[in-house]
């Protein structure tokens, strides 16, 4: 599928999703949240052998995202309550459908991440920021609510800074949104795409498999008692030590060899476990 509002390249096990709609501010409408949709799931179904080992999600322009389009907006008001459901659950499908992805989402945000663009935030395994960017959950200012991105949100800043910014739809910095858990780094913007490297470089080190396993037991485990949690855990470990990556990273590690998800890139397992590489060092950089 040829896609009109998102840019895809692929760098090696790099892939890279771009917002392009920067003459609305990447803002979202049906066509974008169908497009994101269709390549969240095409990237899910895909062979394991096919698919990126990292995907790293940004914005074209001066922002990542504005959130709501104007125009798709307007024609909401028009719709009747059950057209709104409809809507709504495709927006849902999207989150969902990103928040579900078998390998690391990279959030590189610039500029503004605001309503849904928080909510793409809060999808991102990892996010990274330009020290100026503002955020905000701003539904409330239009009469309306933070609902479809709530359940990821919430499990990203938890109940009580949702309590404050949620109901006030104040917009925050930066530094408040790594206090609060929803991005992790917060750099100047010359050094954003550095700070993404530096990341996506420690993710290509580990075993993708495991990553996957470890996306998936995060979501497993989250708000399950030990007592429920325990067999699970259990279960989960003793399906990674007997897989064939497994016994090869377990193997690397104790012969000092590299493990072979590395291939040729790392000349010892301890550089790839203890030093960053260099996985992006042929990525173009992104501007504002």
């Amino acid at each position: 599928m040829g896609y009109r509002y998102l840019s895809i390249s692929r760098d090696g096990p790099i892939e890279r999703v771009v917002l392009n709609r920067p003459e609305v501010r990447n803002a979202f409408n049906e066509h974008v949240i169908s497009e994101l949709t269709h390549w969240a799931n095409a990237c899910s179904k895909a062979p394991v052998g096919a698919r990126p080992r990292v995907v790293v999600l940004s914005g074209a322009g001066p922002m990542f995202s504005a959130g709501a389009d104007v125009a798709w907006m307007a024609k909401q008001i028009e719709y009747s309550e059950e057209e709104n459901v409809r809507d709504a659950a495709e927006a849902s499908q999207m989150f969902q459908a990103l928040d579900a992805l078998p390998v690391p989402l990279v959030g590189r945000i610039h500029g503004a991440a605001l309503g849904g663009g928080c909510g793409l935030a809060a999808v991102c395994d990892i996010v990274v920021a330009d020290e100026n960017a503002i955020f905000g959950f701003t539904e409330v200012k239009l009469g309306i609510l933070p609902a479809v991105i709530s359940p990821f949100a919430l499990a990203k800043i938890g109940r009580s800074a949702a309590r404050e910014l949620f109901l006030t739809g104040a917009r925050f910095s930066a530094v408040r949104a790594k206090e609060i858990g929803l991005i992790h780094a917060v750099v100047p913007f010359a050094e954003l795409d550095d700070a993404v490297d530096r990341f996506t470089s420690e993710l290509l080190s580990a075993g993708p498999e495991a990553i996957g396993a470890a996306k998936a037991l995060i979501a497993e485990v989250w708000g399950q008692p030990i007592s429920s949690a325990a067999p699970l855990t259990a279960r989960a470990i003793a399906a990674r030590r007997v897989s064939q990556e497994g016994q090869d990273g377990l193997r690397a590690f104790l012969e000092k060899r590299k493990p072979g998800w590395l291939g040729t890139k790392s000349d010892t397992t301890e550089d790839a476990v203890g030093t960053p590489g260099r996985g992006g060092q042929n990525r173009k950089k992104q501007t504002p």
